[in-house]
């Protein structure tokens, strides 16, 4: 549970996403001002509680220069809340960063990869998160695939820090909270 110093604390609303159609998570809109305490307009780690149940999570942008927070289904168990009940939070900066999850086919081009592999691992979480943000924002299958190649490449060549990508959605347009269900 995060200390009084430093923690933002805000309530909001409990949303299931419209898509996928049958999405058993939730997720909440942090509010504008809120958003603004935290370090970046990126994805950003939180140690928080939510109706007083701790939790480690990423914050995700929404593309507007706020967050959002997926929130799972054992969490939201453990709260004893639904979609739709208003929950109160109280997030601050993550003491440590989580390990993102690594998708399989990225997984699969960097062990295929040594010297792509050693930079990986001797990036920060939050560097890994970024590739996999970029990565993952590829609309078509075949862009995926081409940047997993490039990401492979600039990591054998040292490369820490993926660029000229908008980590926040705010200029590209590439990335946005979920839609709540009707």
């Amino acid at each position: 549970m995060p200390d009084a110093k430093g923690s933002i604390r805000f309530t909001a609303r409990l949303h299931r996403p419209a898509e996928p159609k049958r999405a058993t998570w939730t997720f909440v809109m942090v509010p504008e001002a809120s958003s603004r305490k935290l370090p970046t307009r990126a994805s950003t780690a939180v140690d928080g509680a939510l109706d007083g149940h701790p939790f480690t999570a990423i914050l995700e942008p929404d593309g507007a220069g706020a967050h959002w927070l997926k929130v799972p289904a054992a969490l939201r168990e453990a709260a004893g809340v639904s979609e739709g009940d208003t929950v109160s939070l109280d997030i601050r900066p993550a003491a440590k960063q989580p390990e993102p999850r690594v998708p399989a086919d990225l997984r699969q081009a960097l062990q295929a990869a040594p010297d792509a592999l050693a930079t990986w691992k001797d990036i920060t979480p939050a560097a890994r998160r970024d590739w996999i943000l970029w990565i993952t924002t590829a609309k078509q299958a075949t862009t995926r695939s081409r940047r997993i190649g490039n990401a492979c490449d600039m990591l054998a060549g040292g490369k820490r820090r993926v660029c000229c990508f908008d980590r926040t959605g705010i200029y590209g347009g590439n990335i946005r909270a979920p839609v709540p269900a009707g």
